[in-house]
């Protein structure tokens, strides 16, 4: 005869003066330290969701550099990646919600400009250009990215 254990919607109860709860000792909300928050939320998925758009903008970046300088190194698009990637997620929110005066759909031009801005700005820096080439830089940038974005949508269907 087999026995299967069923799952119980309440904890074990334990010795009551332990003060530990039914998973253990080092649990936060229910998850160990290193546990994934199965409704994916957490610092984990938002970690992941940084490095992956990172990424993302430093390949699209180094595309669109090739392009527009020639033969450039990676690395530096690799310097600059972080910058939008880091500014779109932390103004995300404006694209999503109404904050104070700002409506969703102007949010989105919010979240856009500020990006591009930070976009230009990192690589001015990054490639030593003067302003002009950087804002040139950057809009092929943004086109390299809406295209392969675009793509990339179409394949996996992200959105």
């Amino acid at each position: 005869m087999d026995f299967v254990a069923q799952p119980s919607a309440e904890p074990v109860a334990l010795a009551a003066d332990s003060g530990l709860d039914a998973l253990g000792p080092l649990t936060v909300g229910g998850l160990g330290p290193l546990q994934v928050d199965p409704t994916g939320g957490g610092i984990f998925a938002l970690i992941i969701t940084f490095l992956l758009t990172a990424l993302f903008y430093a390949v699209t970046l180094h595309l669109a550099a090739t392009f527009f300088i020639g033969d450039v190194p990676s690395q530096r698009a690799a310097y600059v990646g972080p910058v939008p990637a880091a500014v779109s997620i932390l103004l995300g929110r404006y694209g999503v919600e109404s904050v104070g005066f700002v409506s969703p759909s102007l949010g989105i031009v919010v979240v856009l400009l500020a990006t591009l801005v930070a976009d230009a700005i990192a690589i001015s820096v990054s490639y030593r250009i003067t302003w002009k080439p950087a804002a040139v830089l950057t809009a092929l940038h943004l086109a390299f990215a809406a295209v392969l974005g675009f793509a990339l949508n179409n394949i996996f269907g992200f959105f």
